[in-house]
This record gives C-alpha cells, sequence and structure tokens, in this order.
C-alpha cells in the first residue's frame, strides 16, 4: 500500500451547529520534519504522516485526535485510534450527501497537491468524512449532545433568544438541558398541542417538536 506524500491536508473538526427555533406562539504546507498538518478551530497543527488506506481517512479507516485537537490516521488495530470513518464524500459538504444520523463529528478535509499520492494523480481530493467514535460516547446518538443532526431523543438549551443548541439529556454537558425533541413531523400543525418549542431539523420532516424538561 502506498504511503501518501507530504503535503498541505487540512482537516477541520466541526462536532454541530445552531438550530433556529421559534416557540408555539411565534416566538498549510509541511513542517520541516515532513509531518502532515490538519487545521482545527486553533490554527494549523502538526498531523502526523499518513498511508494506512488506499485514500487519506477513506471508508473504514481510523483516525486519532490528540492533545490540541490534531488529527492523525492510524491503523485501526492502534491503541490511538479514536473514530471510524463510516462514509467519505468528496467536494464540500454543503454541496455533497449528508453524513448518516449516527455520526459523532464531521472532519472537513482541504485539497492538496502532494509530491505523491494514493493513486499517483498528484492530489488528496476536497471532501469530509462522518466520523464515529471506537468507545463512547457517542454525541450523535439520540440525546447525547452533539453530531451534526438534531433528531427526537435529542435536548437543546437556549444560547440565545431566536436559537437553541444540542446538550446531552443526562445533563452531562456544559449546559443544562431546557427542552428534549420528542418527534419530527412536516408542518408545525402536526405538533402535539404540549409541545413548548418548535426546533428546525434535517430532512423530509423538517419541524421537531419539542417539550420541556
Amino acid at each position: 500500500m502506498r504511503q501518501l506524500g507530504v503535503g498541505v491536508v487540512c482537516v477541520t473538526l466541526v462536532l454541530g451547529g445552531a438550530l433556529g427555533c421559534q416557540g408555539p406562539s411565534g416566538r498549510g504546507g509541511s513542517d520541516a520534519d515532513g509531518s502532515r498538518q490538519t487545521e482545527t478551530g486553533t490554527g494549523l497543527v502538526p498531523a502526523g504522516p499518513s498511508g494506512y488506506g488506499a485514500v487519506f481517512l477513506g471508508p473504514g479507516d481510523c483516525s486519532s485526535r490528540g492533545g490540541g485537537g490534531d488529527v492523525r490516521e492510524v491503523p485501526c488495530t492502534s491503541e490511538k485510534a479514536s473514530a471510524r470513518v463510516v462514509v467519505r464524500h468528496e467536494g464540500r459538504r454543503a454541496d455533497g450527501p449528508a453524513c448518516p444520523t449516527a455520526t459523532d463529528f464531521v472532519l472537513h478535509i482541504s485539497q492538496s497537491r502532494p509530491s505523491a499520492d494514493e493513486d499517483g494523480d498528484g492530489t488528496v481530493p476536497q471532501g469530509y468524512a462522518c466520523m464515529r467514535n471506537l468507545e463512547p460516547p457517542h454525541p450523535g446518538d439520540p440525546g447525547g449532545g452533539g453530531g451534526p443532526h438534531t433528531v427526537p431523543g435529542d435536548c437543546v438549551y437556549t444560547s440565545r433568544k431566536g436559537q437553541v443548541k444540542e446538550t446531552a439529556c443526562d445533563g452531562s454537558g456544559e449546559q443544562r438541558p431546557e427542552f428534549e425533541v420528542a418527534s419530527a413531523v412536516e408542518r408545525r400543525a402536526q405538533c402535539p398541542p404540549a409541545t413548548d418549542l418548535y426546533v428546525q431539523l434535517d430532512g423530509e420532516r423538517p419541524v421537531g417538536c419539542a417539550r420541556r424538561v
């Protein structure tokens, strides 16, 4: 298996975003040591060489997540492996398919042009990897407090007026849960009368019917 050549592969960790809501009443380059670099919210940090899969962070490959937020591709049998790629898509996440609902976090991979790569075409394509932790916790599961999707069973808190964010239903997160999404429907009129909050969701049922907890 050919090892990826050294280049600029920027990986941005995405844990989840804010969700619009309304109440029922209408309310790179490489370092000198040859290490690959990844991009996190705090900037570029060493990420180490890759080469354990046919494609950098391809389906089934594993990554580590060390101190400082750096991400490295490692063998899945390594003690450093912390998450596995469930699905890998090329292009921008905004233009591509959605990650599976069980995704714990998303890695955005910027395009690079290393001196050598897995198929010899001179590029590591831009894309995004839908990741699942190898061991609990799984923030993408219902009630887990994270992941790229909000689904029935998730809990949210008010982050600012007109906006909520996910938090763990068991209270283990930094913010206490205020509402739990009980169901997902196509239109607000389909929510139960006891609904306290409408939460914007993805998919064919974009309205979450939430109740206060």
